[in-house]
């Protein structure tokens, strides 16, 4: 095959992706439209009744709006054929629920049409930066020489220190120019919009793996043993020799060092407080930014999921698996071959037996002495309701009573005990002191509050409260003494 073969075969093999396969069709804008409407840059799982219902508001209001070429059917019926172009997933939530999520399909063909609306990067300062500050980083560590390892290192240290003596020198700062920033923020969105297609295409192999381990054990024609061991070596080749699954691995690890994600945090809050910041991005691209930190761990969380998903399946086969009843089938198996084998020893090959289709009929010792009873499912009757005259009467000082703390009243007694001539020693002779409605349990904590608003600090040794109970009961309390200061002294007179 000659080169010119060969490159069409591969550009062939592109356009049947169903990426390009949606973007090539004819109704691609209002289909790209009606999915970044409904599942927005995050990708949440719809309830399929719910995504039904938005297609079929969505295409009216389309139409109202003067479009004539949309999807015609009912919103379920247009689901169905989004799913067979692979660009919509039909699956199970976490409480059983049917969800709809995007395929990494249908996310990249999101993508590469949002990068579209955006302000197209252009040849510029930054990016020639970017380019040689990758390439020297990328040299530096994947150099096999460690001589030019060390070399580079001590560039680049020697660069940041002359940098920072500058710096420290009171020189004068480089400001950034409004195409540099503007250059800096298209290609950081680039990068965090194929974060939610990565996502799903990890997402996407673990599904795939998890039917594939469902029809093995269906097939029984491999031991299960065998089966395990295939899964845990394709996950693990899932996680270390794909793209999808070493970036997947690179941001768990990056969500599990909080250092990193607090200066990932900090960082996108320096860029987003930028004085140029508010004339180059609109409220949509701030969305996104402040928004990639949740956005990465929404992504975390569906790919665990999944996997998890994976692993219940292992787990559910090796528990539901009965190894007692493949050894007695095994055990069967193998007498009823040894007694053919015993049989065609003694009888010529055109002898034949007679076996009965139907097992005999089975002698049972006892049954089942009670069965189901209708009348155990019979519902209770109905809760009238009450008549209301019927209701005792309650006085609101009742109720009052059985509040909690007066803290008004409580902070009038205490801005009166610190006024008075002889204040109150400590807070359990001011409770003494008060009339039994300020006596209650309650009110203690409510005098406690009000100290620890003054900042009373508490003595080691403890005082009794008589409180007194709404009915009349008594109750002593033992509470760490607190000493109410003498105002008309100062504070060391009042400590001494």
């Amino acid at each position: 095959m000659s080169d010119i073969a060969g490159e069409l075969a591969r550009v062939k093999g592109a356009f049947a992706q169903p990426t390009l396969t949606l973007l090539h069709q004819r109704q691609a804008p209002v289909v790209i439209t009606i999915f970044r409407a409904a599942f927005g840059r995050n990708n949440k799982p719809i309830p399929t009744a719910r995504l039904h219902s938005q297609v079929e508001e969505h295409l009216a209001a389309i139409r109202a709006a003067g479009e004539s070429d949309v999807p015609a059917g009912s919103g379920r019926d247009i689901c169905q054929r989004w799913m067979r172009g692979q660009w919509l997933v039909r699956s199970l939530d976490e409480i059983g629920n049917e969800v709809y999520t995007l395929t990494s399909h249908a996310q990249q063909a999101l993508e590469l049409v949002k990068s579209m609306t955006r302000d197209r990067a252009t040849l510029s300062e930054h990016r020639i930066a970017t380019i040689l500050g990758t390439v020297r980083r990328f040299n530096a560590e994947a150099n096999p020489d460690r001589g030019a390892r060390v070399t580079l290192l001590n560039e680049e240290i020697a660069r940041l220190k002359a940098e920072r003596d500058r710096l420290v020198d009171g020189a004068e700062m480089v400001s950034a120019t409004e195409d540099y920033m503007l250059e800096g923020y298209t290609e950081l969105l680039s990068l965090i919009s194929a974060l939610p297609s990565d996502f799903a295409r990890v997402e996407e192999r673990f599904a795939t793996i998890r039917g594939e381990i469902l029809a093995a054990f269906r097939a029984e024609d491999r031991p299960a043993g065998e089966v395990i061991d295939d899964y845990l070596a394709r996950a693990d080749a899932l996680m270390t020799a794909t793209h999808e699954g070493r970036a997947f691995e690179g941001a768990f690890a990056l969500l599990r060092d909080d250092a990193l994600v607090t200066q990932l945090r900090e960082d996108l809050t320096a860029l987003l407080d930028h004085p140029l910041s508010d004339g180059i991005l609109g409220d949509a691209d701030r969305a996104e930014l402040r928004g990639t930190v949740r956005l990465v761990r929404d992504g975390l969380d569906r790919v665990l999921a999944q996997r998890s998903r994976v692993t219940a399946t292992l787990r559910e086969y090796i528990v539901s698996h009965d190894a007692a009843r493949d050894r007695e089938l095994e055990q069967t198996l193998r007498q009823v071959e040894s007694e053919l084998m015993g049989w065609m020893a003694t009888t010529g090959p055109r002898a034949t037996h007679d076996v009965s289709l139907l097992p005999l009929r089975t002698n049972l010792d006892h049954l089942r002495e009670r069965f189901y009873d209708p009348a155990d499912d019979v519902l209770p009757e109905r809760i009238g309701v009450a008549d209301p005259d019927d209701a005792p009467s309650v006085l609101l000082s009742e109720l009052m009573a059985q509040g909690g703390p007066q803290l008004s009243t409580l902070r009038d007694r205490l801005s009166d005990a610190l006024s008075a001539l002889l204040p109150a020693g400590s807070l359990g002779e001011l409770f003494d002191g008060l009339e039994p409605s300020l006596r209650r349990p309650v009110e203690i904590f409510g005098l406690l509050h009000l100290a620890a608003d003054h900042a009373w600090e508490t003595e080691d040794v403890a005082e009794e409260f008589a409180a007194v109970r709404p009915d009349g009961s008594k109750r002593t309390f033992s509470v760490p003494r607190m000493a109410i200061p003498d105002p008309d002294l100062t504070e060391s007179e009042s400590r001494g």
